[in-house]
């Protein structure tokens, strides 16, 4: 069964096929993360009810598929931020790795209207052997464009356009329904596009602050810089209304596999559940 995202999710949204693989959305950058409702007093009173706050943190370990620990990972929102006359969401994301000669930082951060979903700035740092970036972007959803600080810039396909970081987070909005899935034309840059979400099935899953029932979202994804066309990220965001990123599987550079696990967060009681 093959379900479209709510109203509040503008008409990007298409019904896709199931896609079998995983992703990451940079190598251990992933965003993930957030919970449920106000913890602070969100940028507009017509801020719709989200699965995350500002204030909210959380903190991952970053291991190797066989368990040996390489790094660890925060992620967290603050704010309100204006960008342009409008109040946003800063979400953030560092983390670190190391495995014997190889190390690797990255940092993201993402302006987000919390009312209309869609982001207006995004910057990403990272930090490797392999891979030395740093991105800077002004993105226009109304006008459908965005303009980077090194002089490149281009058209959106959406007035309601999402970055890497972001777009975990509207993830997180999404009916989280096993067997269905979507397809997103919203990453504000085109030759990103299209991203599909599959909704796969419930799973318990042990963490360090203990096992928790979750719901497994595989999401495909377009990035030519980090593979070799398409990548896939796991993810396990709890089986509540918060929607915590859990767990996360992905693909990095000379490592391979790596995994980032929820170890510490500060979600009401209600969330997270044992």
């Amino acid at each position: 069964m093959v379900e479209r995202p709510p109203s509040t999710h503008r008409g990007d949204s298409q019904a896709a096929a199931p896609s079998p693989s995983i992703l990451l959305v940079t190598t251990v950058v992933v965003c993930l993360s957030l919970l449920g409702v106000c913890a602070s007093s969100p940028p507009d009173e017509a801020t719709p009810r989200l699965p995350f706050f500002i204030g909210e943190k959380l903190s991952y370990d970053v291991t190797l598929a066989g368990g040996n620990r390489i790094g660890q990972g925060t992620m967290w929102i603050e704010g309100p931020t204006d960008v342009r006359g409008t109040p946003t969401y800063l979400l953030r994301f560092d983390s670190r790795v190391r495995l014997a000669l190889f190390s690797g930082e990255s940092k993201s951060e993402s302006w987000f209207d919390p009312v209309r979903l869609t982001s207006l700035r995004y910057f990403k740092h990272e930090r490797n052997i392999l891979t030395h970036e740093d991105i800077s972007v002004e993105v226009y959803p109304a006008e459908k464009r965005w303009q980077a600080k090194d002089g490149k810039s281009g058209s959106s396909p959406s007035d309601s356009s999402l970055d890497e970081l972001s777009f975990m987070f509207f993830i997180r909005t999404l009916p989280l329904t096993p067997g269905t899935s979507f397809r997103f034309d919203r990453h504000f840059d085109t030759t990103r596009n299209p991203v599909l979400i599959q909704i796969v099935r419930k799973e318990v899953i042990p963490t360090p602050i203990g096992e928790l029932h979750t719901v497994r979202v595989d999401m495909r994804v377009r990035d030519p810089k980090h593979y070799e066309g398409e990548g896939l990220i796991r993810i396990n965001l709890t089986d509540d209304e918060c929607r915590l990123p859990a767990r996360i599987e992905s693909t990095m550079p000379i490592i391979g596999k790596a995994i980032m696990t929820l170890k510490a967060e500060n979600a009401p009681p209600n969330c997270a559940k044992r």
